[in-house]
């Protein structure tokens, strides 16, 4: 027997709610009516949803993973009245694309910048995520789209990634360090006043590298920031350095704000690129986002 898209409506009423009475009272039905919905849905899975105490409801095994496949039906029939709005004002879309933020700020600029170019209007949601949320996010089927570091780790069955750009890592010091010469070795450094990142991630660990690669131990005076425009900041109003990305600081290199310091004892690159669900068909304003990424990819030949 075929899944009610009514009961699993209710049913993440249920699970938002975190108990049946209260849902009820969200719906404004009565419990034993939601009750009722909740049975039948077991009965039809063969399984049993969650637990009930006085506390609320647990999700089981099976509750959990209906309440993903519930919400990524509810995120398809919002994008379906979104995307019919959006054909009546010959705008394309939706899109949802979500990002770590160096990748975002690395990849996102250009594909917008080559996507206008093709769809003068389109409906772009952009989310700024850490990795571990961003595969949660590809899975409930909130985004489509992950521009994230990649080639760190072997991907699971159901998403798949693909690189795009690769940018060298650069040192990066302020005006209160130009005495520091324009060439130096990343183990002749550490000692001095750092500031890194601190979650754990793609960005992290290929950072972690550049420091292993280098055969110098992770500096111990390190201020530890996870966003990059205070990281730059802080690095370009006080004696502090940092390791960033070429594309993420290129806008403060091009003023004079920040200084590259080339690293003889570091080879290591950084790609970064775009992940999502293997098995989901790109909807066509992706299909086009991700041309324009391949696109930029094959004009930046020395990053790709």
């Amino acid at each position: 027997m075929a899944i009610d898209p009514r009961s699993l409506r209710l049913y993440l009423a249920v699970c938002r709610a975190g108990s049946i009475s209260a849902a009820a009272r969200d719906l404004n039905i009565s419990q034993p009516s939601v009750s009722v919905v909740i049975a039948g849905l077991e009965r039809t899975l063969g399984a049993q949803l969650f637990t009930r105490s006085r506390a609320g409801i647990a999700l089981s095994a099976a509750g959990l993973a209906l309440r993903r496949r519930a919400e990524a039906m509810e995120t398809l029939l919002q994008s379906a009245e979104r995307e019919v709005a959006l054909l009546r004002d010959h705008s394309a879309g939706p899109l949802t694309v979500g990002g770590t933020p160096g990748a975002l700020s690395s990849l996102l600029p250009a594909a917008v910048s080559r996507l206008r170019k093709a769809e003068p209007r389109f409906d772009l949601q952009v989310l700024e995520r850490p990795e571990g949320e961003l595969v949660d996010l590809l899975r409930n089927e909130r985004i489509e789209l992950a521009l994230v570091t990649t080639g760190i780790e072997a991907m699971p069955a159901d998403l798949t990634e693909e690189p795009i750009l690769r940018d060298p890592f650069d040192l990066l010091a302020g005006p209160a360090n130009v005495h520091l010469p324009s060439r130096a070795r990343l183990r002749d450094l550490v000692d001095l006043p750092w500031v890194l990142p601190d979650v754990l991630g793609g960005f992290r660990r290929q950072l972690d590298a550049v420091f292993l690669a280098a055969d110098a131990p992770i500096p111990g005076n390190v201020i530890r920031c996870d966003s990059l425009i205070a990281t730059k900041a802080l690095v370009a109003r006080s004696d502090c350095l940092t390791i960033l990305p070429r594309q993420v600081a290129a806008a403060e290199l091009s003023t004079g704000l920040l200084r590259a310091i080339a690293l003889d004892d570091v080879g290591v690159h950084r790609t970064i690129g775009v992940r999502r669900l293997a098995e989901r068909q790109p909807s066509p304003l992706a299909e086009r986002f991700l041309t324009a990424l391949r696109e930029e990819r094959d004009y930046n030949p020395t990053l790709a």
